[in-house]
């Protein structure tokens, strides 16, 4: 903690630094300002009440930063950006060309991030239209004419563009990852609400409750700041080889593989489909047609966010798709290739096909502990809600994770712009 605290006092002795911290922050106040301005024609107030109902909505507003339920011009946030490049990264398994793009560097980045810019058009259209239809369902717009309806998508598309050419600002210009950052600033933001929406309902017999929440909400973060952090080390050595008069080699070096490969994108993809028939059911309730008020009040039953097997399926979701993209983004074939290919081994395996399966038997054990860890974790609402009773203060495992995590990579970002001017002395 004393080593946080002294980055942050001294990056603000050094101008550079400083100056992309307040840079930063005023980007988070532009954000702010632009997510207050709302959209014509919606009842806000019946609209907060479907948020408080629904979960998917609910969760879909903590990473919109509150924009959804008072529905600015910034209601979609950077769900179409999300997805888009979770397209994308599953597209360069299919396409050769992509995956060339990726091993590029800087270039191919570049080329990524504007294909990325470019479908996310088109899916910020698609659910600008999605989310039209939904509140059209539920009586909460008027009825719009095809001018306003045309209006009113491109007044949707333009404000999740906007938001990633800020986040893009603060990536160049500023500290850290700016779409993370924007994600992480409207996840903090919806905390004074959900505070003050349970300190109206403070008395003696809850706030024992509360205080136990508090302390689960601290062995949660400590956890995830120490399942973020851990590695395990496989040594490689590297034999020695003679290029002319100069010799090569002859060291030691250690293979990191973290615990949670994945990061926060298996629980992404598990509560998008978890979460879809809940909104389904709950669309097909309000319908006239019997038949399909039978099936909505069916699928509304069984997958209640709070029941066994909705929390059940979750958990199984979130543990395959960690499995998932841990395959996707680790190749332990590739890895062995590598090492063989600049002298190296591991003592005991041979190179080659060897290397690889043994990379994969350490994979796949390691990977067990952080599928089940964050499978505890998109489920700990419920159980937060179950041992305290408490259904107002519950900020979702999916964003504890999220903030945890673009907390530790700012803290990382603004240690090396410290190194990078070599102010020694200050991260020590």
């Amino acid at each position: 903690m004393d080593r946080v605290l002294a980055i942050f006092r001294n990056s603000f002795k050094s101008p550079d630094v400083r100056k992309k911290i307040l840079f930063t922050l005023g980007i988070f106040v532009v954000a702010r300002v632009f997510a207050h301005i709302p959209v014509e024609g919606v009842n806000l107030a019946q609209l907060k009440i479907l948020f408080s109902q629904n979960q998917f909505l609910g969760l879909l507003d903590i990473f919109s930063g509150g924009t959804l339920a008072n529905f600015s011009i910034m209601a979609l946030g950077l769900n179409p950006y999300i997805n888009a490049s979770i397209i994308l990264q599953l597209l360069t398994m299919v396409f050769p060309k992509l995956e060339e793009l990726q091993k590029e560097g800087e270039t191919g980045r570049q080329k990524i991030n504007q294909y990325t810019r470019f479908l996310t058009v088109p899916l910020a259209l698609l659910q600008a239209v999605g989310m039209y239809a939904l509140l059209r369902n539920q009586s909460l717009i008027i009825t719009l004419t095809p001018i306003t309806f045309i209006a009113f998508l491109l007044t949707m598309t333009a404000g999740t563009m906007f938001l990633v050419w800020l986040g893009e600002l603060i990536t160049e210009r500023g500290v850290g990852n700016g779409i993370s950052l924007l994600i992480f600033a409207g996840i903090i933001s919806r905390l004074p609400v959900t505070f003050g929406q349970t300190a109206t309902t403070v008395n003696a017999q809850n706030f024992f409750n509360i205080g136990v929440f508090l302390v689960m909400a601290v062995a949660v973060i400590a956890s995830i700041v120490v399942i973020n952090e851990a590695t395990r080390q496989i040594t490689v050595y590297y034999a020695k080889r003679v290029r002319g008069n100069k010799m090569y080699g002859g060291q030691s070096t250690h293979l990191p593989l973290r615990l949670n490969q994945a990061g926060v994108i298996p629980i992404i993809f598990a509560v998008s489909l978890v979460l879809l028939p809940s909104l389904v059911g709950n669309y097909l309730s309000v319908s006239k047609v019997a038949a399909l008020h039978n099936i909505g009040s069916f699928i509304s039953t069984w997958l209640n966010p709070s029941g066994f097997w909705y929390n059940a399926f979750y958990f199984l979701l979130v543990v395959a798709f960690t499995y998932f993209y841990t395959a996707v983004v680790f190749n332990p074939k590739k890895i062995s290739e590598e090492i063989q290919k600049y002298g190296g081994f591991i003592p005991g395996i041979r190179p080659g096909v060897p290397t690889a399966h043994y990379l994969n038997y350490i994979l796949t054990r390691i990977t067990l502990a952080g599928a089940l860890f964050l499978g505890i974790i998109a489920i700990f609402p419920t159980i937060a809600k179950f041992l305290t009773n408490i259904q107002t203060l519950i900020l979702g495992g999916t964003g504890i994770l999220i903030v945890v995590s673009v907390v530790l990579e700012t803290i990382k970002a603004i240690e090396a712009q410290l190194v990078m001017r070599n102010y020694e002395g200050f991260t020590k």
